[in-house]
């Protein structure tokens, strides 16, 4: 099991649609919209590295009013 967190930086006033967005994709098991220097912190989960790099460029960054990302690999 591949657990990341993903801090995401959105357009000014999008963060409960991009909220209710990544809370369509069954990997994401939790999301919290934040204040500061990021909007939203998702949490997800996937069975493989390569399976956490697809959700990322396929899913993820391609939500609409997303300006920035930084994913934070968990280890175990």
């Amino acid at each position: 099991m591949e657990k990341a967190f993903m801090l995401i930086s959105c357009e000014i006033g999008e963060e409960q649609s991009l909220f209710s967005q990544l809370k369509e994709i069954p990997e994401v098991k939790n999301c919290l919209i934040t204040f500061g220097s990021y909007d939203v912190v998702a949490e997800f989960v996937t069975d493989s590295p390569s399976k956490i790099n697809e959700i990322i460029t396929s899913k993820i960054r391609k939500l609409k009013n997303i300006r920035s990302t930084i994913t934070l690999r968990v280890t175990n």
